[in-house]
């Protein structure tokens, strides 16, 4: 196949359907087809064209909704999924659509509501990826518990508290025999820095003026009673290389480093989740110092306006008591959190002593994007690409964006392959051809957040923001 040529297959099912325009059963061949070579914009004009033949078509609903997940068009695909349930014609694929929809725009509950509709309509439907960052929220389903039902208390324990596991590499880990959610979590050496982490200078520097040189000079420091730690907040897009600069920030200060995940905080039983909370906070004061990271962290502490049960509340102040060091010393103990929705966290998080630095992370810039670039295309059949001018014409791209058009270009080079019975190498046009019907997955999250930094930024919180965008005023 020719570069830019269409597939065999759609051309094959195009040129059919020109013949019978309103043949819809080969529309939405031709539409899956499309969706198949991530062709998102021609789907989406297939559809719309069918949904003109056929305006309550439920079947071209569920494909112009994928193609609009499939541009980057999250508020376009979830207006469009919620008209197809409305009407009552949802499949189990549209409910799972709209989680993951949800799950994206950082509505967690919401989004495992959805996911559990589509299990009840299609138990073989599955989600993996999606199922694995909600287990949290659907871990109640199993046992048969309702939104309302009470949660059981925990049964008392069976046998002694379990002693860390210590291997050659030095991480910490949970006994084999022990189940998840006990508070446990391995414990890294970083040999990542900020040498490692492409481009984005501005953030890199933030962090070394509010973490890196106050754990540099400790003793400067606590000469002028200033304590070693405490808390930053990260924000912004997802996919932009949150954890990986929070791994990178502790191997610059050759700290410990411990990954928090939900899975290892929320418990079904009551009081649990506090218990896990804390231990993984004494696991992080035994290692100091120590670089504690918590990604969506407003899963853990959400605004408790928002909170109708009292498990979600007493959590929160589990955790802000935790911050507060009132059931240990934090001294040389610093906690990153990040999350894509800031303006969902208790504002409680904000006081100093605990989250009082906010850092907004933008999608890496041309600079970062090419070395992003350079480590995808390592070890894979390339051609002299021009990374530079692949970057270029990416702005905006996260790094998972960046990953997906990648794996994108090598598809289509790999179908080729298939027909030549050569290796096809990759080349810049390739890059070049895909970045032009790909749309960078930020810009959704830019509209979003854009109206929480201009009318509800009373304690500056999102100035870096507004810079960003070029509005601060």
């Amino acid at each position: 196949m020719a570069e830019g040529a269409e597939p065999a297959e759609v051309a094959a099912l195009r040129a059919a359907l020109a013949v019978s325009p309103e043949n819809g059963p080969l529309r939405q061949l031709l539409g899956e087809a499309l969706l198949k070579y991530n062709l998102f914009t021609e789907a989406g004009e297939l559809y719309k064209e069918g949904l003109r033949w056929e305006p309550q078509n439920g079947v071209f609903k569920l494909g112009l909704a994928r193609a609009f997940h499939g541009e980057g068009k999250g508020a376009e695909a979830a207006v469009v999924l919620e008209d197809l349930l409305a009407a009552g014609q949802g499949p189990a694929r549209a409910h799972l659509l709209l989680g993951r929809l949800q799950c994206e725009n950082g509505e967690m509950k919401k989004a495992a509501e959805q996911v559990k509709r589509a299990r009840e309509l299609d138990p073989t439907l599955k989600d993996a990826d999606l199922e694995e960052r909600l287990e949290p929220f659907l871990r109640p389903a199993a046992w048969g518990l309702s939104e309302g039902d009470a949660v059981p208390k925990a049964p008392p324990p069976t046998g002694e508290e379990a002693d860390e596991d210590v291997d050659e590499e030095g991480r910490v880990r949970a006994r084999a025999d022990e189940p998840p959610g006990t508070g446990v979590a391995d414990l890294e050496r970083p040999k990542v820095n900020f040498a490692d982490v492409g481009g984005m200078e501005a953030v890199k520097e933030q962090i070394r003026m509010k973490i890196i040189h106050p754990l540099a000079n400790a003793e400067l420091f606590k000469a002028y009673g200033k304590k070693l730690g405490g808390g930053v907040l990260m924000y912004g897009p997802p996919g932009c290389g949150k954890t990986h600069l929070a791994r990178a920030t502790a191997g610059e200060v050759k700290a410990a480093f411990i990954s928090v995940g939900l899975h290892q905080v929320l418990d079904m039983w009551l009081g649990q989740s506090e218990k896990n909370l804390h231990a993984l906070f004494e696991q992080a004061r035994r290692h100091r110092p120590a670089v504690m990271f918590i990604d969506e962290v407003d899963a853990l502490g959400a605004n408790r306006a928002d909170l109708q049960r009292s498990a979600g509340r007493n959590l929160i102040n589990q955790f802000l008591a935790e911050l507060d060091g009132l059931d240990g010393n934090n001294d040389g103990l610093l906690v990153l959190a990040a999350t894509n929705a800031p303006w969902h966290v208790d504002p409680a998080f904000r006081r100093p002593g605990r989250f009082d630095q906010i850092l907004f992370v933008p999608p890496p810039d041309e600079v970062a994007r090419a070395a992003i670039l350079r480590v995808l295309l390592k070890g894979k059949p390339a051609s002299a690409v021009d990374v530079a001018a692949v970057a270029k014409k990416t702005a905006d791209f996260s790094g998972a964006d960046l990953k997906g058009l990648v794996e994108q270009a090598v598809e289509g080079k790999l179908a080729q392959a298939m027909k030549s019975g050569r290796v096809e190498p990759l080349g810049t046009g390739d890059l070049l051809g895909t970045a032009k019907r790909t749309r960078a997955s930020t810009r959704e999250w830019f509209a979003t957040a854009k109206n929480y930094a201009m009318y509800a930024n009373q304690g500056g919180q999102y100035d870096d923001l507004l810079g960003y965008l070029n509005l601060l005023r």
